[in-house]
């Protein structure tokens, strides 16, 4: 039976050794389900898969869109099920990972049809963001769906905005286009969830975050800043940075900021996926006993 192998956990757990080794042994292909590292212009913040890892196992979404192209998890669905189609064509078995969970979730139980934003309108919001920030949408999101706004995680500025932008270019809710019908697909999906202890994760991420640093990290984050604006920069790492180059802090205080957030997110992402009662947990070192559980479904 066709088999979509889904390994989710939180960032830094481990996940892109554990699925190249996973991937060569299975003689199979890669679906990268992360929203930042599928833009070409920030590999080192987004601790993409290297060119050589790329060459070990063939990977998908990974740098195929600039920091300006529009992407969003509806998207991601519609392109990774029309490759699956080909994909299992070549294989009984497809590795599909990543740390972002509305796209995790948009490939393994649909996303509402949420109808295409028009473009005038999408410069229209960014514009009025831009101009006057976050309050601003807020308000008129509240006005105009106030069911979607008692539920919409304020502090998150894309799905706010992506909300605003529906009910302009539709004349309705966004609330009336959320069914939450999960669709049925047609291959089967195994779920691998990667964890370790909180105190060996956080010390993986620090460690992870001063290598970038040494790799390159502020240079690119030099180079994306006259873009600070854009959405795929919105993100940790970035922010952090750029507020160190507007003299908000120092240097330290920037890369210790990275840190902790990134523990925040690491802790916001186990949350998420710990709903799913579908998700087999095991550590990321325990490759034997995760080869063995892939094999038990043949």
């Amino acid at each position: 039976m066709k088999t979509l192998i889904v390994i989710v956990g939180p960032t830094g757990v481990g996940k892109t050794a554990l699925c190249l080794e996973v991937a060569e042994r299975l003689g199979t292909f890669i679906i990268n389900a992360d929203s930042r590292q599928i833009f070409r212009d920030i590999p080192i913040g987004t601790a993409a898969p290297t060119a050589e890892e790329q060459k070990r196992v063939k990977h998908f979404f990974v740098g195929k869109l600039h920091i300006n192209d529009y992407y969003n998890a509806s998207m991601f669905e519609n392109d990774v099920i029309k490759l699956l189609d080909k994909l299992f064509g070549e294989k009984d078995n497809i590795i599909m990972s990543g740390g972002s969970m509305m796209y995790v979730d948009a490939v393994c139980n649909g996303i509402d049809d949420i109808p295409s934003v028009n473009e005038n309108i999408r410069q229209q919001v960014k514009s009025l963001y831009e101009a006057d920030g976050l309050d601003i949408i807020k308000e008129k999101l509240k006005k105009l769906d106030p069911e979607y706004f008692e539920i919409v995680d304020k502090n998150n500025p894309k799905r706010v905005i992506h909300a605003l932008e529906i009910c302009l270019s539709t004349g309705k809710t966004y609330t009336s286009f959320r069914t939450n019908t999960k669709k049925e697909r047609n291959f089967r999906i195994i779920k691998i969830g990667l964890n370790r202890d909180r105190d060996e994760l956080y010390s993986r991420i620090d460690k992870r975050v001063d290598l970038m640093i040494e790799n390159g990290l502020i240079e690119e984050a030099k180079q994306m800043y006259p873009h600070k604006e854009l959405n795929s920069l919105n993100t940790v790492g970035y922010k952090e940075l750029f507020n160190y180059f507007d003299g908000k802090c120092t240097l330290d205080e920037a890369i210790f900021k990275i840190k902790s957030n990134t523990h925040k997110y690491c802790r916001k992402q186990l949350t998420w996926f710990k709903r799913d009662k579908d998700i087999h947990w095991f550590n990321p070192d325990n490759v034997e006993e995760i080869i063995k559980y892939i094999y038990s479904f043949s």
